[in-house]
Protein backbone atom coordinates (compact mmCIF):
# COMPACT_ATOMS: atom_id res chain seq x y z
CA UNK A 1 0.00 0.00 0.00
CA UNK A 2 2.69 2.19 0.92
CA UNK A 3 4.64 1.72 -2.60
CA UNK A 4 1.17 2.85 -4.22
CA UNK A 5 0.69 5.62 -2.64
CA UNK A 6 4.41 6.87 -2.97
CA UNK A 7 3.91 5.97 -7.03
CA UNK A 8 0.59 7.59 -6.87
CA UNK A 9 2.45 11.14 -5.64
CA UNK A 10 5.07 11.19 -7.83
CA UNK A 11 2.73 10.28 -10.97
CA UNK A 12 2.64 12.66 -13.71
CA UNK A 13 -0.34 13.59 -16.39
CA UNK A 14 0.21 10.40 -19.00
CA UNK A 15 -0.37 12.73 -21.73
CA UNK A 16 -0.71 10.22 -24.09
CA UNK A 17 -3.42 8.51 -22.58
CA UNK A 18 -5.15 12.34 -22.73
CA UNK A 19 -5.13 12.65 -26.18
CA UNK A 20 -6.75 8.70 -26.83
CA UNK A 21 -9.25 9.34 -23.86
CA UNK A 22 -10.12 13.04 -26.45
CA UNK A 23 -10.22 11.20 -29.06
CA UNK A 24 -12.20 8.36 -28.02
CA UNK A 25 -14.72 10.99 -26.81
CA UNK A 26 -14.83 12.99 -29.38
CA UNK A 27 -18.60 13.05 -29.83
CA UNK A 28 -19.22 14.29 -26.06
CA UNK A 29 -16.76 17.26 -26.64
CA UNK A 30 -18.89 18.36 -29.72
CA UNK A 31 -21.82 18.00 -27.92
CA UNK A 32 -21.15 20.06 -25.42
CA UNK A 33 -19.83 22.83 -27.75
CA UNK A 34 -22.53 22.93 -29.57
CA UNK A 35 -24.45 22.80 -26.09
CA UNK A 36 -23.00 25.79 -24.61
CA UNK A 37 -23.29 27.25 -28.44
CA UNK A 38 -27.10 27.00 -28.11
CA UNK A 39 -27.37 28.11 -24.49
CA UNK A 40 -25.37 31.37 -25.23
CA UNK A 41 -27.47 31.78 -28.38
CA UNK A 42 -30.31 31.48 -26.92
CA UNK A 43 -29.91 33.72 -23.75
CA UNK A 44 -28.52 36.62 -26.09
CA UNK A 45 -31.20 36.13 -28.03
CA UNK A 46 -34.12 35.90 -25.94
CA UNK A 47 -33.34 36.99 -22.41
CA UNK A 48 -30.99 39.51 -22.91
CA UNK A 49 -32.56 43.07 -23.26
CA UNK A 50 -31.21 44.81 -26.64
CA UNK A 51 -29.14 48.48 -26.16
CA UNK A 52 -28.85 51.06 -28.06
CA UNK A 53 -26.07 53.61 -28.31
CA UNK A 54 -26.38 57.27 -30.47
CA UNK A 55 -23.51 59.71 -29.70
CA UNK A 56 -23.31 63.53 -29.52
CA UNK A 57 -19.66 65.22 -30.01
CA UNK A 58 -18.87 69.34 -29.46
CA UNK A 59 -15.64 70.73 -30.63
CA UNK A 60 -14.47 72.61 -27.61
CA UNK A 61 -13.26 75.49 -29.26
CA UNK A 62 -15.86 78.33 -29.90
CA UNK A 63 -16.92 79.41 -33.29
CA UNK A 64 -14.96 82.60 -32.67
CA UNK A 65 -11.72 80.81 -31.78
CA UNK A 66 -8.62 81.57 -33.90
CA UNK A 67 -7.55 77.72 -35.19
CA UNK A 68 -4.12 79.20 -36.59
CA UNK A 69 -3.46 80.51 -32.95
CA UNK A 70 -1.45 77.43 -31.18
CA UNK A 71 -2.46 79.35 -27.46
CA UNK A 72 -5.91 78.92 -28.44
CA UNK A 73 -4.98 75.17 -29.99
CA UNK A 74 -3.32 74.06 -26.56
CA UNK A 75 -5.91 75.66 -24.51
CA UNK A 76 -8.80 73.85 -26.36
CA UNK A 77 -6.80 70.81 -25.53
CA UNK A 78 -6.37 71.68 -22.11
CA UNK A 79 -10.57 72.30 -21.75
CA UNK A 80 -11.30 69.21 -23.24
CA UNK A 81 -10.19 67.14 -20.48
CA UNK A 82 -12.03 69.67 -18.00
CA UNK A 83 -15.29 69.93 -20.04
CA UNK A 84 -15.55 65.95 -19.61
CA UNK A 85 -16.03 66.45 -15.80
CA UNK A 86 -18.34 69.23 -16.72
CA UNK A 87 -20.53 67.48 -18.51
CA UNK A 88 -21.43 64.92 -15.90
CA UNK A 89 -21.72 67.46 -13.28
CA UNK A 90 -25.24 67.95 -11.69
CA UNK A 91 -26.36 71.47 -13.27
CA UNK A 92 -26.00 70.05 -16.51
CA UNK A 93 -27.55 67.05 -15.53
CA UNK A 94 -30.35 69.02 -14.37
CA UNK A 95 -30.64 71.09 -17.38
CA UNK A 96 -30.81 68.05 -19.47
CA UNK A 97 -34.02 66.61 -17.21
CA UNK A 98 -35.41 69.22 -18.11
CA UNK A 99 -35.04 69.74 -21.96
CA UNK A 100 -35.77 65.95 -22.20
CA UNK A 101 -38.82 66.37 -20.15
CA UNK A 102 -40.32 69.12 -22.41
CA UNK A 103 -39.34 67.10 -25.91
CA UNK A 104 -40.78 63.70 -24.74
CA UNK A 105 -42.74 64.54 -21.59
CA UNK A 106 -40.62 61.33 -20.09
CA UNK A 107 -38.99 62.07 -16.63
CA UNK A 108 -35.57 60.89 -15.82
CA UNK A 109 -33.84 61.37 -12.22
CA UNK A 110 -30.05 62.04 -11.80
CA UNK A 111 -28.60 58.17 -11.44
CA UNK A 112 -31.14 57.22 -14.66
CA UNK A 113 -29.23 59.85 -16.84
CA UNK A 114 -25.79 59.91 -15.80
CA UNK A 115 -25.77 55.67 -15.91
CA UNK A 116 -27.08 56.24 -19.28
CA UNK A 117 -24.05 58.72 -20.64
CA UNK A 118 -20.57 58.34 -20.92
CA UNK A 119 -17.88 61.42 -21.57
CA UNK A 120 -14.59 61.19 -23.27
CA UNK A 121 -12.54 63.46 -25.50
CA UNK A 122 -9.30 60.76 -26.39
CA UNK A 123 -7.00 63.37 -26.03
CA UNK A 124 -8.06 65.20 -28.67
CA UNK A 125 -10.37 68.64 -28.65
CA UNK A 126 -13.59 66.72 -29.56
CA UNK A 127 -15.77 65.92 -26.84
CA UNK A 128 -17.56 62.49 -27.53
CA UNK A 129 -20.77 62.11 -25.00
CA UNK A 130 -22.62 58.40 -25.27
CA UNK A 131 -25.53 57.50 -24.06
CA UNK A 132 -27.01 53.82 -24.23
CA UNK A 133 -31.20 52.76 -23.52
CA UNK A 134 -32.84 49.75 -24.11
CA UNK A 135 -34.83 52.71 -26.54
CA UNK A 136 -33.09 53.94 -29.52
CA UNK A 137 -35.16 57.25 -29.07
CA UNK A 138 -34.82 57.97 -25.34
CA UNK A 139 -30.93 57.38 -26.01
CA UNK A 140 -30.73 60.04 -29.06
CA UNK A 141 -32.36 62.54 -27.19
CA UNK A 142 -30.59 62.10 -23.85
CA UNK A 143 -27.23 62.27 -25.48
CA UNK A 144 -28.23 65.60 -27.66
CA UNK A 145 -29.97 67.23 -24.54
CA UNK A 146 -26.80 66.36 -21.93
CA UNK A 147 -24.72 67.92 -25.02
CA UNK A 148 -26.79 71.05 -25.48
CA UNK A 149 -26.72 71.09 -21.58
CA UNK A 150 -23.17 71.15 -21.76
CA UNK A 151 -22.78 73.46 -24.25
CA UNK A 152 -24.96 76.24 -22.36
CA UNK A 153 -22.53 75.37 -19.05
CA UNK A 154 -19.25 75.77 -21.17
CA UNK A 155 -20.34 78.87 -22.33
CA UNK A 156 -21.32 80.31 -18.65
CA UNK A 157 -18.47 79.10 -17.14
CA UNK A 158 -15.54 80.30 -19.62
CA UNK A 159 -17.71 83.32 -20.80
CA UNK A 160 -17.53 83.03 -24.05
CA UNK A 161 -19.18 81.51 -26.75
CA UNK A 162 -20.60 78.27 -26.77
CA UNK A 163 -18.43 74.94 -28.44
CA UNK A 164 -20.09 74.08 -31.61
CA UNK A 165 -21.71 70.65 -32.39
CA UNK A 166 -20.01 67.85 -34.73
CA UNK A 167 -22.70 65.71 -35.07
CA UNK A 168 -25.90 65.29 -33.60
CA UNK A 169 -27.24 62.13 -31.77
CA UNK A 170 -29.17 60.17 -33.89
CA UNK A 171 -31.49 56.73 -33.26
CA UNK A 172 -29.48 53.70 -33.53
CA UNK A 173 -30.62 50.96 -36.30
CA UNK A 174 -29.03 47.93 -34.52
CA UNK A 175 -28.17 47.40 -30.87
CA UNK A 176 -25.21 47.59 -29.72
CA UNK A 177 -25.38 44.76 -27.04
CA UNK A 178 -25.87 41.63 -27.13
CA UNK A 179 -23.09 40.68 -29.52
CA UNK A 180 -25.10 37.38 -30.86
CA UNK A 181 -22.07 36.19 -32.59
CA UNK A 182 -19.42 36.38 -30.34
CA UNK A 183 -21.45 35.53 -27.20
CA UNK A 184 -22.22 32.21 -29.38
CA UNK A 185 -18.80 31.45 -29.90
CA UNK A 186 -17.47 32.17 -26.11
CA UNK A 187 -20.41 29.52 -25.25
CA UNK A 188 -19.21 27.09 -28.41
CA UNK A 189 -15.55 27.20 -26.53
CA UNK A 190 -16.97 27.36 -22.90
CA UNK A 191 -18.80 24.05 -23.66
CA UNK A 192 -15.48 22.41 -25.09
CA UNK A 193 -13.49 23.52 -22.29
CA UNK A 194 -15.88 22.13 -19.56
CA UNK A 195 -16.35 19.03 -21.22
CA UNK A 196 -12.30 18.75 -21.96
CA UNK A 197 -12.15 19.32 -17.90
CA UNK A 198 -14.42 16.75 -16.49
CA UNK A 199 -12.42 14.16 -19.07
CA UNK A 200 -9.42 15.30 -17.50
CA UNK A 201 -10.37 14.89 -14.24
CA UNK A 202 -11.81 11.77 -14.42
CA UNK A 203 -8.75 10.26 -16.15
CA UNK A 204 -6.50 11.72 -13.58
CA UNK A 205 -8.39 10.74 -10.80
CA UNK A 206 -8.91 7.36 -11.87
CA UNK A 207 -6.43 5.16 -10.17
CA UNK A 208 -7.54 1.44 -11.28
CA UNK A 209 -5.03 -0.70 -12.24
CA UNK A 210 -5.77 -1.45 -16.07
CA UNK A 211 -2.51 -2.89 -17.54
CA UNK A 212 0.69 -4.67 -16.56
CA UNK A 213 2.54 -1.51 -16.18
CA UNK A 214 -0.51 -0.54 -13.41
CA UNK A 215 1.01 -3.61 -11.78
CA UNK A 216 4.41 -2.43 -11.70
CA UNK A 217 4.19 0.83 -11.13
CA UNK A 218 1.69 1.03 -8.52
CA UNK A 219 2.25 -2.18 -6.54
CA UNK A 220 5.94 -2.46 -7.13
CA UNK A 221 5.43 -6.24 -8.12
CA UNK A 222 6.58 -8.00 -11.45
CA UNK A 223 3.99 -9.51 -13.74
CA UNK A 224 4.19 -13.32 -14.74
CA UNK A 225 1.25 -14.03 -16.54
CA UNK A 226 -1.45 -11.80 -18.92
CA UNK A 227 -4.87 -13.47 -19.46
CA UNK A 228 -6.42 -12.08 -22.07
CA UNK A 229 -10.06 -11.14 -21.67
CA UNK A 230 -12.46 -13.56 -23.62
CA UNK A 231 -15.71 -12.65 -21.71
CA UNK A 232 -16.79 -11.02 -24.64
CA UNK A 233 -16.05 -13.21 -27.02
CA UNK A 234 -17.68 -16.38 -25.01
CA UNK A 235 -21.10 -13.97 -24.72
CA UNK A 236 -20.86 -13.51 -28.83
CA UNK A 237 -20.42 -17.33 -28.96
CA UNK A 238 -23.35 -18.15 -26.74
CA UNK A 239 -25.52 -15.92 -28.37
CA UNK A 240 -24.52 -17.50 -31.76
CA UNK A 241 -25.33 -20.51 -30.42
CA UNK A 242 -29.01 -19.56 -28.99
CA UNK A 243 -29.98 -18.58 -32.15
CA UNK A 244 -28.68 -21.94 -34.29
Amino acid sequence: METRKENQQNDVIDLKELFFVYVKKWWLLLLGALAGAVIAFSVSSFLITPKYESTAMLYVLSKTTSVTSMVDIQLGDALAGDFSVIAKSNPVIDQAIEKIKEKTGKEFTRSQVLSMISVSNQETRILVIRAVSTDPEDASIVANCVADATKDQMAEITKSDPPTTVEDAEPAQAPVSPNIVKNTEKGFLLGLVLILAILTLQTVMNDNIKTAEDVENYLGLNTLVVVPDFGNKRKSRKEKKRKD
